[in-house]
């Protein structure tokens, strides 16, 4: 792949990318209007098609979700939930805390961590509840019904229903730190991304654990393919995939795509249809592979900094990624 042209990659022709001179933490698209936001380390959130800039935090944005109906939320290092659309509103101010982690589902629900507290607000920005955990929640998912959040932290996960009228969370335990976390689209599994550089999951029928380890180093994106049949993961020189069909992932050795280059693989996201995953790495490099096949097709070429954000639109017609020295790209890949 490094010796592959310039020209040969899509972004040279279904491409289009700004400079905007700051980490990118996270990239999603609009709910509605299918436009992709960045949302930089500066605490702008930039709208596509033309990059258009709102500071929607005085800090840093430190996550960024597509909002439940249009827009974008953010979560900021001034302590402030935020709404991005054609102009940047307040939410809600916590203080001095952080808003480290952002979710929202079209079901109108939204979820913010601050510190140990997961706040739950509807989608008119009205809040629900406010969830107390153990230590510092390290990561949120809501899974794809709208029904359940998980929040990771020490020694591992908190499952809630969001609309439970008493509020007691299934711990889902395993020592050490978890952060990064992700429900599989059945709801059947939820997955953690540990600081011992190894996954942790569980299956919440009958809290089976399953361990993934021999990272070289930590994985901060898990991506589950559409039917739930592989997880795809960051954190090697290669996508990793483990399987969760067929009695996997335990006992099963992962597969892994569009490898060679001694580069790490940064970020990953599965398409939103089909077997195919997007990958970033520490170069630059993006790139598309196909999982049965292991089918590669370069998308953006090395040269603007490691691969820090990446996300498929809805319908996984568009590719968009961001850069840890605040380059933001898009990529059409539909049909021509």
């Amino acid at each position: 792949m490094s010796e592959t042209a310039e020209h040969d990659f899509l972004f040279a022709g279904r491409g289009d990318g700004r400079e905007l001179g700051a980490y990118v933490v996270a990239v999603d698209f609009c709910r509605a209007s299918g436009a992709a936001g960045f949302g930089l380390g500066d605490g702008s959130v930039h709208i596509g098609p033309a990059f258009t800039a709102h500071q929607a935090h005085k800090g840093a944005v430190l996550s960024l979700c597509a909002d439940v109906t249009s827009g974008f939320l953010t979560g900021g290092d001034d302590g402030k939930l935020a709404h991005t659309g054609t102009e940047s509103t307040v939410l809600a101010d916590y203080g001095s805390r952080w808003v480290e982690h952002v979710a929202a589902h079209p079901e109108g629900v939204r979820a913010a961590s601050v510190g140990r507290a997961l706040h739950l607000l509807d989608g008119a920005g009205k809040p629900l509840k406010s969830l107390a955990h153990p230590s510092t929640v390290a990561g949120i998912a809501i899974d794809a019904k709208g029904k359940r959040v998980a929040a990771s932290h020490y020694n591992g996960a908190s499952l809630w229903f969001v609309g439970a009228k008493e509020d007691k969370p299934r711990l889902l335990e395993w020592k050490g730190s978890h952060a990064a976390i992700a429900f599989s689209p059945d709801g059947t599994h939820v997955v953690t991304a540990m600081q011992e550089m190894s996954l942790h999951g569980w299956r919440l029928a009958d809290g089976q654990h399953m361990r993934m380890s021999g990272y070289p180093a930590k994985t901060h994106f898990l991506s589950f393919t559409a039917k739930g049949r592989w997880l795809a993961t960051s954190g090697a020189e290669s996508v990793v995939l483990w399987p969760f069909f067929g009695g996997g992932p335990m006992g099963k050795a992962p597969s892994e795509l569009a490898g060679g280059d001694d580069v790490m693989c940064t970020a990953v996201v599965c398409h939103p249809q089909h077997e195919v995953v997007a990958a970033g790495f520490g170069d630059g490099l993006v790139l598309i592979a196909e999982i049965a096949s292991g089918k590669v097709v370069p998308v953006a070429p090395p040269g603007r900094g490691g691969i820090s954000a990446l996300r498929w639109n809805a319908n996984g017609s568009m590719l968009a990624f961001g850069t840890d020295k605040g380059f933001c790209g898009t990529v059409d890949l539909a049909k021509r």
